[in-house]
C-alpha cells in the first residue's frame, strides 16, 4: 500500500500505511450514518490508480464513480457538499479525494432502488453502515439489494471521524465565533484543535448526545436531550406549515422571538442583577403565547425562531451544566443541526461565554453532521468481514 504514495509522503496520521500485510475491501469504499433525519454517506475516491487497476476495475464501480462525483444534487433531495470534500486525503496506504453526501432517511427506499441499478451487490456483499437506521433497514438492504450492513456503534464512530478528520486539518477544522454586543459582529476564528482533550462533544441530531473525551479511546456518553434537530423540525413544520430544514432556518432567520416567548424584563419590568440576568433573557419559551392577541399577531417566522431559540438555549444548558460538572472548559458542538444555521452556533457561543464569563469555549467542526459516516469509512478498512 505505501508504495502507492510518493516518497516520504506516508503520513503518520494515516493508521493503516504501516500495516505490511493489510488486505483493503474492494473498491468502492463508503461511509454510512443514517440518522433518524438525514443519512450521511462519505465516499473515497482513490486517484492514484494505477493503469493495471483502471483496466480491472469493474464497470459497476466506475458507473458509481461517475454518477456520485459527476452530480453535486441526486434526485429531488441528495446533495453533494463539495465545499467540504477533502483532496489529496491518504486512506489505508491510497490516496484519494473524500467526498460528502446527504439525503433523507425518508428517502431510503430511493436510495436502495439506486443501489440495485446501479449493480451494488455485485462489488461486495456488505455495506458500512452506523446509526439507529443501520439497524431499522438492515432486512431492505437484504432483501432487495442482497448486501448485508455491517453495522458499527454510532458514537464510537463519532470520535473515530472527529479524530481522523482533525488530524488532517487541525488548524482549519475547528473554529469559534468571537462574541461582540451585535451578533452580526461576532467573527469566525480558527482554533488548533491538536492537543483538545479533555474536552464535552455534543452530537445535535434528531436527539442530542453528549460525550466527553479524555483521549482518542476514553471516551464515555454522560448525558442527552431528545429536544434536537428532529423537535426543532417537526414543531416547525406544525406550526409554520414548512416541509424543509433550509426552510425552516430562513423563517427563523426572519423571525423575532421576542414576539413569542417571555422575557425577564417583561416579568421584571427590566435587569434582574441580584441573579445577573438580563431583561432581554428569555424567561419563557413561547410564554407570550398564553395572550390571544399575541396569538393573532404572531408570523410563522417569529414562531420559527422562537422554536429555534428554545432547542437551541436547552441545548446549551444541559451542554454547560456537563461541562461545569465534569470540570470541562472545551466544549465541540457537531451534528447537522448545524448545518447553515449560524443562528444557533451563535446563540450556544454566546451562552457558554456569557455564563461562564469567558472560562468555557463552545467550538465547532466544519465538517458538521459527517464524522459518523467517516468514523464508520475507518471501521471498514479494519474489518476483516470485508470480502
Amino acid at each position: 500500500m505505501a508504495e502507492k504514495l510518493m516518497n516520504g509522503d506516508v503520513d503518520k496520521r494515516d493508521e493503516f500505511a504501516e500495516a505490511e500485510n493489510y488486505k483493503l475491501p474492494p473498491f468502492p469504499w463508503f461511509g454510512m450514518d443514517v440518522g433518524g433525519t438525514l443519512t450521511k454517506l462519505v465516499y473515497f475516491e482513490p486517484t492514484d490508480l494505477s493503469h493495471e487497476e483502471k483496466d480491472q476495475e469493474k464497470e459497476a464501480v466506475k458507473t458509481i464513480h461517475r454518477y456520485l462525483v459527476g452530480n453535486v444534487a441526486y434526485g429531488n433531495t441528495g446533495i453533494r457538499d463539495v465545499h467540504l470534500e477533502m483532496k489529496n486525503h491518504v486512506l489505508a496506504g491510497r490516496r484519494g479525494i473524500l467526498h460528502f453526501i446527504r439525503f433523507p432517511t425518508s428517502e431510503m427506499s430511493a436510495f436502495i432502488e439506486l443501489a440495485v441499478s446501479k449493480n451494488l451487490a455485485s462489488l461486495s456483499t456488505t455495506v458500512s453502515a452506523t446509526g439507529g437506521g443501520a439497524y431499522k433497514f438492515e432486512n431492505d438492504f437484504k432483501t432487495r439489494v442482497n448486501l448485508s450492513l455491517m453495522k458499527y456503534d454510532e458514537l464510537d464512530s463519532l470520535i473515530k471521524g472527529v479524530h481522523h478528520i482533525d488530524r488532517w486539518r487541525p488548524k482549519s477544522e475547528c473554529y469559534y465565533w468571537r462574541v461582540h454586543d451585535d451578533p452580526s459582529r461576532y467573527e469566525k476564528v480558527q482554533f488548533d484543535f491538536r492537543d483538545p482533550y479533555p474536552y464535552l462533544i455534543v452530537n445535535i441530531g434528531s436527539g442530542v448526545s453528549i460525550l466527553t473525551v479524555n483521549s482518542q479511546n476514553d471516551y464515555r456518553r454522560v448525558s442527552g436531550t431528545s429536544l434536537g434537530g428532529g423537535t426543532f423540525l417537526g414543531l416547525c413544520c406544525l406550526l409554520t406549515d414548512c416541509e424543509t430544514f433550509e426552510e425552516a432556518i430562513e423563517l427563523a432567520a426572519k423571525g423575532d422571538n421576542t414576539n413569542v416567548d417571555k422575557l425577564v424584563k417583561d416579568i421584571y419590568g427590566g435587569d434582574y442583577p441580584k441573579m445577573n440576568l438580563s431583561g432581554d433573557l428569555v424567561a419563557s419559551s413561547f410564554g407570550s403565547m398564553i395572550f390571544k392577541e399575541k396569538r393573532k399577531s404572531v408570523s410563522k417566522e417569529d414562531l420559527a425562531r422562537s422554536t429555534l431559540v428554545t432547542i437551541t438555549n436547552n441545548i446549551g444548558s444541559i451542554a454547560r451544566m456537563c461541562a461545569v460538572n465534569m470540570g470541562i472548559e472545551r466544549v465541540v458542538f457537531v451534528g447537522n443541526f448545524l448545518r447553515v444555521n449560524t443562528i444557533s452556533m451563535k446563540l450556544l457561543a454566546h451562552a457558554m461565554d456569557y455564563w461562564s464569563q469567558g472560562s468555557m469555549k463552545a467550538l465547532f467542526l466544519e465538517h458538521e453532521g459527517y464524522f459518523g459516516a467517516t468514523g464508520c469509512l475507518l471501521e471498514l478498512m479494519k474489518s476483516e468481514n470485508h470480502l
